[in-house]
């Protein structure tokens, strides 16, 4: 079965990436790919932004110690989500003298992260509404009053003019080779919007403006790595309509990932495996950063993995085996992310432990090849299609059970992978595995995301160890993994606000939360969080010019 649709996830782009520094993908990752987005808009150049968030949204309590701030202006200086200047993004706009403001205003916004924009430069001013969908994917939905749906997957050519907007549509249509080209109109003018897999020439540019009185061009370039295209199709989109295409190919899960990346990607089978290849070796380097010691004065939890790997050499632990092994790599990787490290969202960041962690672990005990390491991540990647199609990665919008629930459902199929079991047992096991973390609610203490994002991430590798045994000794999970996937997502929008990562509600807000907040919001020594000026400063950061109202 084919279906059309510019919108089908990727799974480097929604489900197993982005490689990142942060402690969330959907406040860092996320923010930069929008400031990039907005810092184009704009032309590169800017005096000032308002930046406004809707109080019944997360980012109100949140954008601050989950990092939205930092991704944000690093992506409006032009930075990427790996650049290792974000932790001194603060200072670096300043430096730049970009004025910010940050305003706590009702606007009404439909989704928990939603960022509102409102951006000055030399060359005039731009509006520009976005939101975190999960994992680091984004949506612009508002320029300077106009609707629009753009992911930052394709090349964008927005042609600004106060009328005659439907000659130009019909010139750039006639001369340039197009995905799509449409109109918006906001409260004051309008746009033709071009989008492509290039940017039209120079030339065209020059030749429209002879013709058609154009106000400004501007060229938004695509943050996601796999690019979307004019009548994009994939094979399947559900897990039963995966069986239905598999029925005369009797391919095993990681084979049916190459076949549905190589078609929504529009790139070959040996290029879905290669770029797996090189997210392993990604997440490979960030377990081996963390066991050698990290060290980052902003956080809550320090370097607790080594003294766990001393313990297990030593003999003094429970004897756990492979689970053992887990937890110290689950553990190494969420270290690395709370030290501002490269890491890999897998599917986001609050969840990069468990899958990575459960998988590799698994995979030294049972030296295994690098080769069989890479089909077992292409089927973890097949499962988090599924649920990115049909559910959400976004703790704001599902809770926990959306992140680390998804982590270990994507965790257990690839561990029955590695085991050699069958396409059936793999997706038994992932059912399993997300039937034992529906609700799981998001909490974070003290507004990080550190704790119980690491208990969780150990949880949910440990619960794919125990489903993937399961699977394979043909333990029956009676309910079909489409029925659990879609029954995540009615749970997640039956859970209380108050749990779905807004610090308003569980572990977030018991005295020992509240008070471990206010110590780091009391003191942070600048020269670790990225300021530079080597000072420790007190309740109000009193040189920080970002105004806040």
């Amino acid at each position: 079965m084919d279906h059309k649709s510019p919108n089908f996830p990727s799974i480097f782009n929604d489900v197993i990436g982005p490689v990142m520094r942060g402690p969330s993908s959907s406040h860092c990752a996320a923010s930069v790919r929008i400031g990039r987005l907005a810092r184009d808009l704009m032309g590169g150049s800017i005096l000032d932004v308002t930046i406004e968030f809707d109080p019944d949204g997360s980012l109100a309590t949140t954008h601050e110690s989950q990092g939205s701030d930092m991704g944000l202006f690093g992506g409006l200086l032009g930075w990427d989500a790996t650049d290792e200047r974000l932790p001194a993004s603060a200072q670096a706009i300043r430096d730049a003298g970009i004025r910010i403001r940050f305003r706590i205003t009702p606007y009404g916004a439909a989704h928990p992260n939603t960022y509102k924009l409102t951006m000055h430069g030399g060359d005039g001013r731009h509006t520009m509404t976005a939101i975190s969908t999960g994992g680091g994917m984004i949506e612009v939905i508002e320029i300077d009053g106009a609707a629009v749906s753009f992911a930052g997957d394709n090349y964008l050519t927005l042609i600004f003019a106060n009328d005659q907007l439907e000659e130009i549509r019909e010139f750039i249509a006639s001369q340039f080779t197009a995905d799509r080209v449409d109109i918006y109109r906001g409260k004051k003018g309008g746009f033709v919007a071009v989008s492509a897999r290039e940017f039209p020439s120079q030339d065209l540019f020059f030749h429209l403006s002879m013709i058609f009185p154009i106000n400004e061009v501007r060229k938004l370039a695509p943050v996601m790595p796999v690019l979307s295209r004019k009548d994009l199709q994939v094979p399947f989109i559900t897990c039963a309509e995966m069986l239905e295409y598999n029925a005369s190919r009797d391919l095993p899960l990681w084979e049916l990932a190459r076949h549905y990346e190589s078609a929504r990607g529009g790139i070959s089978q040996d290029a879905v495996f290669d770029k797996m290849q090189s997210i392993v070796r990604i997440m490979q380097t960030s377990i081996q950063e963390g066991l050698a010691g990290t060290d980052y004065a902003d956080r809550i939890l320090g370097c607790q993995s080594r003294g766990f790997l001393e313990k297990m050499e030593q003999r003094r632990l429970l004897d756990g085996g492979m689970l053992n092994s887990m937890i110290l790599y689950v553990s190494a990787i969420m270290e690395v992310k709370s030290s501002m490290g490269v890491i890999v969202a897998a599917p986001t960041a609050g969840s990069c432990g468990a899958l990575p962690g459960a998988v590799l672990a698994a995979g030294q005990s049972m030296t295994v090849s690098e080769e069989d390491l890479v089909k077992a991540m292409l089927a973890a990647g097949m499962i988090g299609i599924f649920i990115a199609a049909h559910a959400t990665f976004a703790a704001e919008v599902g809770g926990c059970q959306a992140e680390c629930g998804s982590g270990s459902g994507m965790a257990a199929a690839a561990l029955v992978t590695l085991a050699g079991g069958s396409l059936t047992e793999a997706l038994n096991a992932s059912s399993l595995a997300l039937q034992s973390t529906l609700g799981m609610i998001c909490d974070p203490i003290a507004n990080r995301v550190e704790a119980p994002c690491l208990s969780r991430n150990v949880l949910a590798a440990t619960n794919a160890l125990a489903c993937a045994n399961m699977a394979l000794a043909g333990y029956d999970p009676l309910i079909p993994l489409d029925e659990v996937i879609d029954t995540m997502d009615r749970v997640g929008k039956a859970m209380p606000c108050e749990v779905r990562c807004t610090a308003l509600g569980g572990l977030s807000i018991t005295p020992t939360s509240k008070a471990i907040e206010q110590r780091l919001s009391d003191a942070k020594t600048c020269g670790k969080d990225g300021c530079g000026c080597g000072k420790t400063h007190r309740a109000k950061k009193e040189h920080t010019e970002i105004e806040r109202g």
